[in-house]
């Protein structure tokens, strides 16, 4: 049976991906009075640390990572000491390498805001090295985010926090 030694980690960074665009025009802030730089129609890019706090790994087939398997996250969005929203993940691994602790993952999320939500949505390859970089796409939204699309880009901050860069146009 192979052990995933970065499945946690890969969880996260995918799920900081699949889960991070909450956004609003320079004259609407955020909860708690937080600002973006850029009006409606243009690039906005900001930070963000997606903080999980549930966790589960669902193997099915033969015991130990196969194709089918799914990591399912949820958690906190905080941009500065205010959270700002929550997000919920889902990761299905599609591939599983012959190396141990290599495989891919398909990865859908929600990012759940007071105006609306966003989805996040991508491939994350892993190896044994770990995740990587990691870009995944904005693939839409509701309420105010309803036109939202873009790219977020993660890194691995520990192993519950990851940094969010989102770049978001709507």
């Amino acid at each position: 049976m192979r052990r995933f030694s970065h499945f946690g980690r890969a969880a996260v960074l995918a799920i900081a991906l699949v889960c991070a665009a909450p956004v609003s025009a320079a004259a609407d802030p955020l909860p708690g009075g937080i600002y973006l730089p850029y009006p409606i129609g243009r690039e906005q890019v900001f930070e963000l640390v997606l903080r999980q706090t549930q966790f589960s790994f669902v193997d099915v087939g033969t015991p130990g990572p196969s194709q089918g398997d799914e990591f399912v996250l949820s958690g906190d969005l905080l941009q500065g000491a205010a959270t700002v929203g929550t997000f919920g993940e889902v990761c299905t691994l599609t591939r599983v390498g012959p190396v141990a602790d290599s495989f891919d993952q398909q990865c859908v999320g929600t990012l759940v805001l007071a105006d609306g939500q966003i989805t996040i949505q991508g491939i994350v390859s892993v190896t044994a090295a770990g995740p990587g970089d990691i870009t995944v796409a904005i693939t839409g939204g509701t309420g105010r985010y309803r036109t939202a699309h873009g790219y977020v880009h993660a890194t691995l901050i520990n192993a519950t926090d990851t940094g969010l860069t989102v770049h978001l146009i709507r």
